[in-house]
């Protein structure tokens, strides 16, 4: 280990490690050794079981929150999945978010036989066998991801949605080699760069806030010697902030989770708002024949677009028939859309079976397995009927802009 010489002034000094993926710190007169690794490259497990076992740190601190560790430890227990709660609670689409992203280091760890996490779990038992204190730093990932969702202007958020999907069915390839070059500090300095510019409050979330947040968990682990285990993206930040003094109170903030935009608010609002608005106007003053036209024109065409939805999601018959009954009604209905009741109906009527959960994650990476798979048929009818259902009230707006 090469050793650091000492703070001056309080100040904290930062030198690089002889191996290029570990750096060594002195703050506040304790060493923090930070190890940035890629989550799927078997070199990155070798180096933190090593590194581990060298130090003989009194802490290691891994990139990880309670619930990400537990599904590390125990693995997903998918019988133990309320799908029903879920689509009751509208977490239908945070569940869809999760599934996309493991589904694509799924496959990334597939290239290199390493599965998403083993360097992570790795340090986690290399700690346990050397009696070593173990700190969870990560932030709750439902809290990154709801920061990441709202904090995101509502017109880059398509972008945002359509990234994560081209991430799914990406048949790009990587191997050790690619991966040893993006754990360089200039080349992870540079993308993360790139991501600031196309999209910064995402990469302000995902990546900034969690590195000042994780640089406060470390820096108050317990002990004289900490490893931290992190990804190698977050490596430069930590430098950055445990090279400076501890912010306790801007790393509370960041677990804050923003209550939705008014935009965002409204706009649910407004649109039934208007529809209503005009079948009362046109009730009492618009020609009787005009009144029926536009109030069967609005039943049909909200019903048969989602119920053709239903359909092109090879829903359950029953849901094709409960899309076309719920969605002329549910787009007057700001708190509840057609398509969570499709959902809801769906799970009923065609619920997955353990197998389908356990494979969703692959099934997924192809178009058809989002309608081979039974849990991801229920996203794809959740989208297909609430797509529906939106095309049919644009379709039916000319006859009721007539009752004017």
């Amino acid at each position: 280990m090469k050793d650091t010489p000492p703070p001056s002034d309080a100040e904290e000094l930062a030198t690089d490690h002889v191996e290029t993926d570990v750096t060594t710190l002195e703050v506040d007169g304790r060493q923090i050794i930070l190890i940035g690794t890629a989550h799927i490259s078997q070199e990155s497990v070798e180096t933190v079981q090593r590194v581990i076992e060298s130090e003989q740190p009194d802490t290691v601190c891994v990139e990880l929150d309670k619930e990400r560790f537990k599904s590390l430890q125990q693995g997903q227990k998918w019988e133990e999945l309320d799908l029903i709660e879920v689509i009751k609670q509208k977490k239908l689409l945070f569940l869809m978010a999760r599934l996309a992203l493991m589904s694509f280091q799924k496959r990334m760890g597939s290239y290199t036989g390493v599965k998403p996490g083993a360097e992570m779990k790795a340090a986690v038992e290399q700690a346990e066998e050397q009696g070593a204190a173990v700190e969870l730093v990560d932030r709750d990932v439902k809290a990154t991801l709801l920061r990441a969702w709202r904090m995101t202007p509502w017109w880059r958020r398509s972008m945002l949605a359509v990234s994560l999907i081209a991430g799914i069915f990406d048949s790009g390839k990587v191997d050790e080699e690619d991966l040893a070059e993006l754990r360089q500090v200039p080349n992870i300095t540079e993308i993360l760069d790139e991501l600031g510019e196309v999209m910064p409050s995402v990469k302000g979330v995902l990546v900034d806030e969690r590195d000042l947040y994780m640089s406060h968990r470390i820096r108050n682990s317990p002990g004289e010697r900490i490893v931290a285990v992190v990804g190698a993206a977050h490596v430069p930040g930590l430098i950055r902030h445990l090279s400076g003094p501890d912010d306790a109170d801007a790393a509370r903030a960041v677990e804050y989770i923003p209550p939705r935009s008014k935009v965002s608010r409204i706009l649910p609002w407004l649109i039934p708002a208007i529809v209503i608005g005009l079948f009362v106007f046109g009730f009492f003053r618009a020609d009787p024949d005009e009144f029926r036209e536009a109030f069967i024109a609005w039943i049909i065409a909200n019903g048969a677009f989602s119920a053709t939805g239903a359909i092109a999601a090879l829903a359950h018959p029953l849901t094709i028939v409960a899309a076309f009954v719920a969605a002329p009604f549910t787009s007057l209905n700001p708190t509840i859309g057609a398509g969570w009741v499709c959902a809801f109906c769906q799970t009923l009527f065609a619920p997955p079976t353990v197998d389908d959960m356990e494979r969703v994650g692959d099934d997924i990476s192809q178009w058809r397995g989002w309608w081979k798979n039974r849990l991801a048929r229920i996203f794809t009818v959740f989208l297909f009927t609430s797509l529906g259902s939106m095309i049919g009230t644009f379709v039916a707006a000319p006859w009721l802009i007539n009752l004017l």
